[in-house]
């Protein structure tokens, strides 16, 4: 078995989202509200799961975008968390993050899981992503 540790650093409000990495790794995209006061955000829900080679390009201009928009409520904002990975562990990391919590706007990896069985552990601004899952193949 697999063992994947993802270290997410973040948010980034959709206002600010041209100062996420230009690096290989998945991302997290969430309904979130800000309070400007005191300098933080409460995530409500995750929205979608993706990965790059450029994350900052990718999330840039996403095709997904609107679908996204139409997840938050009123007084809601996109942001967004990102943890660098690369390799073939990439696309491996985010089917099992897919596959285990299922985001609203992803499509692929949420009904299955076609790599072998996987370990993942996740860290720091991971919020309502399971510190600890195991997923398995679905073959």
């Amino acid at each position: 078995m697999k063992t994947i540790s993802l270290t997410f650093d973040g948010y980034w409000l959709e206002a600010n989202k041209n100062e996420l990495p230009s690096k290989p790794g998945i991302y997290c995209v969430y309904a979130c509200t800000y309070n400007k006061d005191v300098n933080t955000v409460s995530i409500r829900k995750l929205i979608y799961v993706g990965e790059s080679e450029n994350v900052h390009d990718r999330i840039d201009g996403h095709e997904r975008l609107e679908d996204w928009k139409k997840q938050l409520n009123s007084g809601e904002t996109l942001c967004y968390s990102f943890a660098g990975i690369s390799g073939d562990d990439k696309n491996r990391a985010e089917a099992a993050v897919i596959y285990h919590h299922k985001p609203p706007c992803n499509v692929e990896y949420k009904n299955s899981f076609p790599f072998a069985d996987t370990t993942i552990h996740t860290a720091r601004k991971n919020a309502t992503l399971a510190s600890n899952f195991i997923v398995r193949n679905t073959r």
